[in-house]
Protein backbone atom coordinates (compact mmCIF):
# COMPACT_ATOMS: atom_id res chain seq x y z
CA UNK A 1 0.00 0.00 0.00
CA UNK A 2 1.57 3.23 -1.20
CA UNK A 3 0.38 6.30 0.70
CA UNK A 4 0.25 9.64 -1.11
CA UNK A 5 -0.68 11.73 1.94
CA UNK A 6 -2.50 11.32 5.26
CA UNK A 7 -3.73 13.16 8.31
CA UNK A 8 -5.04 12.05 11.71
CA UNK A 9 -8.34 10.69 10.31
CA UNK A 10 -7.83 9.59 6.70
CA UNK A 11 -5.19 8.61 4.22
CA UNK A 12 -5.06 8.68 0.44
CA UNK A 13 -3.41 5.55 -0.93
CA UNK A 14 -2.82 4.53 -4.51
CA UNK A 15 -5.61 2.32 -5.82
CA UNK A 16 -4.73 -1.28 -6.62
CA UNK A 17 -6.62 -3.35 -9.18
CA UNK A 18 -8.21 -5.39 -6.36
CA UNK A 19 -9.82 -2.14 -5.10
CA UNK A 20 -11.78 -1.62 -8.32
CA UNK A 21 -14.91 -3.58 -7.28
CA UNK A 22 -15.26 -1.23 -4.29
CA UNK A 23 -14.71 1.80 -6.56
CA UNK A 24 -17.33 0.70 -9.11
CA UNK A 25 -19.84 -0.08 -6.35
CA UNK A 26 -19.16 3.28 -4.67
CA UNK A 27 -19.95 5.29 -7.79
CA UNK A 28 -23.11 3.27 -8.39
CA UNK A 29 -24.55 3.92 -4.91
CA UNK A 30 -27.78 5.89 -5.12
CA UNK A 31 -26.36 8.96 -3.38
CA UNK A 32 -23.37 9.08 -5.72
CA UNK A 33 -24.66 7.78 -9.07
CA UNK A 34 -26.67 10.90 -9.85
CA UNK A 35 -23.51 13.03 -9.71
CA UNK A 36 -20.78 10.70 -11.02
CA UNK A 37 -20.32 9.37 -14.54
CA UNK A 38 -20.30 5.61 -14.43
CA UNK A 39 -16.95 4.13 -15.48
CA UNK A 40 -16.30 0.56 -16.43
CA UNK A 41 -13.76 -1.64 -14.68
CA UNK A 42 -11.52 -1.17 -17.73
CA UNK A 43 -11.70 2.64 -17.48
CA UNK A 44 -10.63 2.50 -13.83
CA UNK A 45 -7.82 0.06 -14.66
CA UNK A 46 -6.62 2.38 -17.42
CA UNK A 47 -6.67 5.32 -15.00
CA UNK A 48 -4.56 3.35 -12.51
CA UNK A 49 -2.02 2.67 -15.26
CA UNK A 50 -2.02 6.25 -16.61
CA UNK A 51 1.09 8.20 -15.54
CA UNK A 52 -0.90 11.47 -15.73
CA UNK A 53 -3.49 10.26 -13.19
CA UNK A 54 -3.39 9.42 -9.49
CA UNK A 55 -6.28 7.06 -8.71
CA UNK A 56 -6.53 7.05 -4.91
CA UNK A 57 -8.45 5.14 -2.27
CA UNK A 58 -9.74 7.05 0.75
CA UNK A 59 -9.09 5.01 3.90
CA UNK A 60 -10.22 5.80 7.42
CA UNK A 61 -7.89 5.60 10.43
CA UNK A 62 -8.56 1.84 10.74
CA UNK A 63 -7.69 1.24 7.09
CA UNK A 64 -11.28 0.75 5.89
CA UNK A 65 -12.12 2.06 2.41
CA UNK A 66 -14.57 4.96 2.67
CA UNK A 67 -14.27 6.36 -0.85
CA UNK A 68 -11.95 7.16 -3.68
CA UNK A 69 -10.56 10.17 -5.52
CA UNK A 70 -8.95 10.74 -8.90
CA UNK A 71 -6.58 13.61 -9.64
CA UNK A 72 -5.15 14.32 -13.06
CA UNK A 73 -2.46 16.57 -14.44
CA UNK A 74 0.83 15.06 -13.31
CA UNK A 75 2.24 15.89 -16.74
CA UNK A 76 0.46 19.23 -17.14
CA UNK A 77 3.05 21.83 -18.24
CA UNK A 78 0.90 24.62 -16.77
CA UNK A 79 1.05 23.24 -13.20
CA UNK A 80 -2.72 22.79 -13.22
CA UNK A 81 -4.12 19.74 -11.42
CA UNK A 82 -7.68 18.53 -11.95
CA UNK A 83 -9.65 16.92 -9.16
CA UNK A 84 -11.62 14.61 -11.43
CA UNK A 85 -13.60 12.75 -8.79
CA UNK A 86 -14.27 12.47 -5.11
CA UNK A 87 -16.68 9.70 -4.13
CA UNK A 88 -17.40 9.07 -0.46
CA UNK A 89 -19.41 6.06 0.69
CA UNK A 90 -19.53 6.92 4.41
CA UNK A 91 -21.18 10.31 4.45
CA UNK A 92 -21.48 12.62 7.45
CA UNK A 93 -18.06 11.91 8.97
CA UNK A 94 -16.12 14.73 7.27
CA UNK A 95 -14.25 12.43 4.89
CA UNK A 96 -15.07 14.59 1.85
CA UNK A 97 -13.70 17.73 3.51
CA UNK A 98 -10.68 15.73 4.65
CA UNK A 99 -9.99 14.57 1.10
CA UNK A 100 -10.18 18.15 -0.19
CA UNK A 101 -7.80 19.37 2.51
CA UNK A 102 -5.30 16.60 1.78
CA UNK A 103 -5.50 17.06 -1.99
CA UNK A 104 -4.95 20.82 -1.63
CA UNK A 105 -2.04 20.26 0.75
CA UNK A 106 -0.43 17.75 -1.61
CA UNK A 107 -1.04 19.88 -4.71
CA UNK A 108 0.22 23.17 -3.32
CA UNK A 109 2.80 22.17 -0.71
CA UNK A 110 4.34 19.03 -2.20
CA UNK A 111 3.59 19.17 -5.95
CA UNK A 112 3.94 22.99 -6.06
CA UNK A 113 0.96 23.27 -8.40
CA UNK A 114 -0.31 26.69 -9.44
CA UNK A 115 -3.98 25.74 -9.84
CA UNK A 116 -6.31 23.00 -8.60
CA UNK A 117 -9.60 22.81 -10.45
CA UNK A 118 -12.72 20.68 -10.74
CA UNK A 119 -16.13 20.62 -12.27
CA UNK A 120 -19.33 19.81 -10.43
CA UNK A 121 -22.86 19.34 -11.65
CA UNK A 122 -24.83 22.54 -11.40
CA UNK A 123 -27.56 20.84 -9.35
CA UNK A 124 -25.08 19.43 -6.81
CA UNK A 125 -25.45 22.39 -4.47
CA UNK A 126 -24.13 20.53 -1.41
CA UNK A 127 -20.81 19.79 -3.11
CA UNK A 128 -20.50 23.36 -4.39
CA UNK A 129 -20.92 24.70 -0.84
CA UNK A 130 -18.22 22.32 0.40
CA UNK A 131 -15.85 23.39 -2.39
CA UNK A 132 -16.52 27.08 -1.71
CA UNK A 133 -15.89 26.56 2.01
CA UNK A 134 -12.55 25.00 1.02
CA UNK A 135 -11.55 28.12 -0.94
CA UNK A 136 -12.60 27.14 -4.47
CA UNK A 137 -14.03 29.93 -6.61
CA UNK A 138 -16.65 29.58 -9.35
CA UNK A 139 -15.09 30.26 -12.74
CA UNK A 140 -17.95 29.53 -15.11
CA UNK A 141 -20.54 27.12 -16.36
CA UNK A 142 -20.24 24.54 -19.11
CA UNK A 143 -23.83 24.62 -20.27
CA UNK A 144 -25.61 21.30 -20.87
CA UNK A 145 -22.37 19.44 -21.59
CA UNK A 146 -23.20 16.13 -19.90
CA UNK A 147 -25.88 13.86 -21.37
CA UNK A 148 -27.79 11.70 -18.90
CA UNK A 149 -30.63 9.27 -19.56
CA UNK A 150 -33.22 11.99 -19.01
CA UNK A 151 -31.58 15.35 -19.75
CA UNK A 152 -28.47 17.38 -20.43
CA UNK A 153 -26.72 18.72 -17.34
CA UNK A 154 -24.50 21.75 -16.91
CA UNK A 155 -21.20 21.74 -15.03
CA UNK A 156 -19.82 24.50 -12.80
CA UNK A 157 -16.04 24.93 -13.10
CA UNK A 158 -14.36 25.83 -9.82
CA UNK A 159 -10.71 26.37 -8.92
CA UNK A 160 -8.30 27.48 -6.25
CA UNK A 161 -4.90 29.04 -7.00
CA UNK A 162 -1.70 28.57 -5.03
CA UNK A 163 -1.85 32.16 -3.70
CA UNK A 164 -5.40 31.53 -2.42
CA UNK A 165 -4.43 28.34 -0.59
CA UNK A 166 -4.05 29.06 3.08
CA UNK A 167 -3.10 25.57 4.22
CA UNK A 168 -4.73 24.00 7.22
CA UNK A 169 -8.44 23.93 6.25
Amino acid sequence: MRILIKNESIQLVFTEKEDIPFVVEAEREAGNAQYISQWSVEQHENAIDDADIFHLMVKDIKGNSVGYAIIKGMANPNNSIELMRVVITEKGFGYGKGVLSLVKKWCFEERKAHRLWLDVQEDNIRAQHIYEAQGFKREGILRECVKTESAYKSLVVMAILDREYGGGN
